[in-house]
């Protein structure tokens, strides 16, 4: 049996190491994340040290320490409160225990930019008996379990030391001398990062120093498992380095909170691991594992899971494939701050899951509950308790989190975010995308039965990142998209594979296709159940996670060889078409093709649909920027397949390749879709009954906005080295920059042929691009050797890339040049004539003068 030493180095996220304890989230087409644990050198490694006697940490009785006055509760940690003070009891039992501690915001001023029930941090503490009678709070840096013979995990603990968090002396011993008692009323309202904000969280809300006098301890409560402290902290308030404005109701500059922090026991018997594969999206921790017979440092990663365990009496019946009940489900409930209407569709996106977990062979392994307001026993802010909290903000977003234990991957519990104006975000996507299908979409505010169901989607996207759940950006691209106006499938399969993509709704039907809600909205599907039984059916009878592993590959390849639908992509790959965020089926071009046929009908109807007796243009006006934005989206969704890469990941136990490029032809198709739907002029869209009421035709609007970005991304120097590269590996199977650029050219100036007119958003639009291949030729910097290269952030591959570039916008300039000037004499139009008169000389100017003197390269 081999020797083992895990070293814990972060957490895996989105395939990255991260912090130490994972506080994912994400949401419905916003992703917030959490801070788990500050840097080595921040303020946490800092000991805070309550008030010491007089006497160097002299013992008293028990009794004089605990009097007869005092209020005790019985728990993780006995409390006792003694006049105004707060004494912990910590048995011996406990010591070198791990225990998490998690601190949330409770409430919180209006306008202060945080929300009652948001997590801001967690950490795995331990108490350790100290010298001369003190008791050390540590801060837990490792996770090791070692052969204490293994000479490597003594390298291990030699390289590693945990932080002393806080000194504590001893002030009694229990009656039994099996506890200490310890005096924690300073440490609890005392600023450590423990407990309250770091610095960093502090500036970003624009506080500084806590006030003393207005901050103090609400209460302390202990429970079997956990202790909850709730404390009142009230901090100085200044405009942030972030420019975010002073609370609105911050009197005098100050801004009051009131934070809750729960001291976790972590589970006894810690759960087994169950290893990282990149082709499932679970969110994961990282360690590096030392054994003394490797000759390579491995990093060991493991899924965050919840425990489903089969009941002990159950296990035949397991083995058996009957669906069996979990020995502890997993609950979550509902904040009863939520308005009562909205509430059974908040159930209803949890229980959705349950069909998902089905797959892995339970029943009823997962439930939504209204939060019991009678019991007394319970607390919102309590560890113990999973809790969607309702947030009244403005802000439009939800995220869903999931805490782990930092040595299994085990989830613990999870508070999700909901922000009451998440209704508007959904409200203007489904009028955007649905609208021409959807009678229902087209009103200002959707009946409850509609918006009760998009929050049933958003809720259920979110529960998934709490189950362990990464975004699946690819899964849409797995479906023809010719199936997504196919009525009967659509409606039986769905328009995406997985909910946990951000496919949003089925914005390629027709309104000929008479699709109904089922084929229109997002669903739990293949994917997700798929991913659950990955990670949640026990593998059973085998020794240990690495065994596990090599069964689980063995399933992975046989699944995914078979269904496609089942494919991974992770949060959208740099360059890879096919993962994005947005999007629907296996052909931007043509999906993107619908959208704008149904935009085409949407965008002359929104005066009708956003009107309200008595009200101003304001509705208008958002819901027109958000059909400019999906029209942007449109067209960056198909910008991914110029000089894209799609990427699969692989084993050696699978056949192909991991990269293959983007097709010529379907990077050629890409061109042509700019050329005809982004650079031609829009006029559905330059809608002047519209922006007569919104905007006053002052600088760019939001389509010349659009193109300018499109013309920077297609002509970005980066772009087109992707495509180079592309060339010289493939030859004629790929796209050669020349022609890219020459098909470019052809499509923004098609007016030189005949000598037609260029209406004013066409001028606009050839400057910018005339510009844009200017400033490619133009890119430069002295080279004046590799360090003062380094040293002003310039890599090797960025001199080789504009070098390469140069040439060819300087190429293609001169082409343009010639286009230009035997366009001029066929060119009636006055405008268009000083136009491009005007383009000529820009164009002799820039060809004649060397950007560079002595350029060599």
């Amino acid at each position: 049996m081999k020797n083992i030493s895990y070293l814990k180095i972060g957490q895996k996220s989105l395939g990255i190491a991260t912090a130490m304890l994972l506080l994912t989230a994400n949401s419905c087409g916003i992703l917030k994340s959490k801070k788990a644990k500050p840097k080595p050198g921040t303020a946490l490694a800092v000991p805070v040290r309550p008030k010491a006697d007089s006497a160097l940490n002299s013992l008293k009785p028990y009794s004089q320490v605990i009097t007869a006055k005092a209020v005790t509760q019985k728990g993780l940690f006995m409390v006792h409160k003694v006049a105004d003070k707060y004494f912990f009891e910590i048995p011996n039992s406990l010591l070198s225990k791990e225990i998490l501690l998690v601190t949330r915001l409770s409430k919180s001023t209006p306008g202060a930019g945080n929300y009652g029930g948001e997590e801001i941090g967690a950490h795995v503490i331990y108490w350790e008996k100290g010298p001369n009678n003190k008791l050390f709070l540590k801060v837990s840096a490792q996770i090791s379990v070692a052969d204490s013979a293994s000479m490597i995990s003594k390298a291990v603990t030699n390289s590693n030391l945990d932080p002393i968090n806080a000194s504590f002396p001893i002030k009694a011993r229990s009656k039994d001398s099996t506890a200490s008692v310890i005096d924690v009323t300073d440490f609890l309202i005392s600023e450590n990062p423990l407990l309250a904000f770091d610095a960093n969280d502090k500036k970003s809300y624009g506080l500084t120093a806590q006030m003393a006098d207005r901050s103090y301890i609400e209460s302390v409560k202990s429970f079997p498992i956990n202790t909850e402290i709730k404390t009142i902290r009230t901090y100085s308030a200044i405009a942030s380095g972030m420019g975010k404005p002073l609370p609105a109701t911050a009197e005098a500059g100050a801004v009051t909170l009131e934070m809750n922090n729960s001291f976790v026991m972590l589970p006894e018997k810690p759960m087994r691991k169950r290893l990282y594969d990149e082709r499932v999206g679970f969110f994961a921790s990282s360690f590096n594992k030392y054994t003394d017979d490797q000759q390579k440092v491995k990093s060991e990663d493991f899924i965050h899971r919840w425990r489903l365990e089969p009941k002990d009496e159950d296990i035949d019946k397991f083995r058996r494939g009957e669906l069996v009940e979990p020995k502890k489900q997993i609950v979550y409930y509902i904040d009863p701050a939520t308005p009562k209407k909205w509430r059974p569709y908040l159930i209803a996106g949890i229980n959705d899951w349950q069909k998902a977990f089905e797959q892995a062979g339970f029943k009823n392994a997962i439930i939504g509950k209204e939060w019991p307001e009678g019991d007394s026993t319970m607390s919102l802010d309590d560890a113990r308790f999973s809790v969607l909290r309702y947030f009244a903000s403005p802000q439009q977003n939800a995220y869903g989190p999931n805490l782990a234990d930092p040595r299994t991957g085990e989830i613990l519990e999870s508070h999700i975010g909901w922000y009451h104006n998440v209704m508007s975000l959904v409200h203007r996507w489904y009028m955007i995308q649905c609208g021409a299908v959807d009678p229902r979409a087209r009103k200002n505010k959707f009946d409850d039965q509609l918006m009760g169901q998009l929050i049933r989607f958003v809720s259920s996207h979110e529960i998934g990142h709490t189950l362990g759940l990464r975004h699946n950006m690819g899964s849409s691209s797995t479906v023809p998209v010719e199936k997504l106006r196919d009525k009967a499938w659509v409606e039986a399969h769905g328009h995406t594979p997985s909910i946990m993509d951000y496919a949003r709704f089925n914005y390629v039907a027709q309104p000929e296709d008479h699709i109904s809600e089922k084929g229109l909205f997002p669903r739990i599907n293949d994917y997700d159940k798929w991913a659950i039984q990955w990670g949640y059916k026990p593998v059973l009878d085998q020794p240990d996670a690495e065994a596990e592993a090599k069964i689980l590959n063995k399933i992975t390849i046989d699944s995914l060889a078979h269904n496609k639908r089942l494919w991974f992509s992770g949060e959208g790959r740099d360059h890879d078409p096919r993962s994005q965020s947005e999007d629907l089926g296996d052909d931007a071009i043509k999906a993107s093709n619908y959208g704008i046929k149904n935009l085409k009908r949407i965008v002359p109807q929104l005066i009708n649909w956003t009107r309200e007796e008595g009200e101003d243009y304001t509705e208008l006006k958002e819901m027109y920027k958000e059909a400019v934005g999906q029209y942007t989206k449109y067209a960056y969704h198909v910008m991914k397949s110029l000089g894209g890469v799609e990427v699969t990941f692989k084993t050696y136990d699978q056949p192909g390749a991991v990269y293959k490029p983007t097709s010529l032809v379907k990077q050629k198709q890409a061109i042509q879709f700019f050329n005809q739907e982004i650079f031609t002029t829009p006029k559905w869209l330059v809608d002047r009954n519209i922006l007569d009421k919104i905007e006053p035709g002052e600088g760019f609007n939001d389509f010349e906005t659009l193109q300018a970005g499109v013309i920077a991304s297609v002509t970005s120097q980066s772009r087109l080295y992707r495509v180079m590269m592309n060339e010289r590996d493939y030859g004629k199977g790929a796209y050669s920059p020349r022609e890219w650029l020459n098909d470019l050219k052809n499509g923004i100036f098609s007016e030189l042929k005949n000598g037609n007119t260029i209406d004013s958003y066409r001028r606009t639009l050839q400057k910018m691009y005339v510009g844009s291949i200017i400033t490619m030729y133009n890119k430069h910097f002295a080279y004046q050797g590799s360090l003062d290269n380094i040293l002003a952030g310039i890599t090797p591959t960025e001199i080789i890339l504009y070098s390469n570039v140069k040439p060819l916008a300087y190429a293609h300039l001169k082409v343009l040049r010639n286009d230009v000037h035997g366009a001029i004499p066929k060119t009636k139009d006055y405008d268009s004539k000083i136009h491009l008169e005007y383009l000529q000389k820009m164009l002799d100017k820039i060809l004649t003068e060397s950007p560079i003197p002595g350029l060599t390269y």
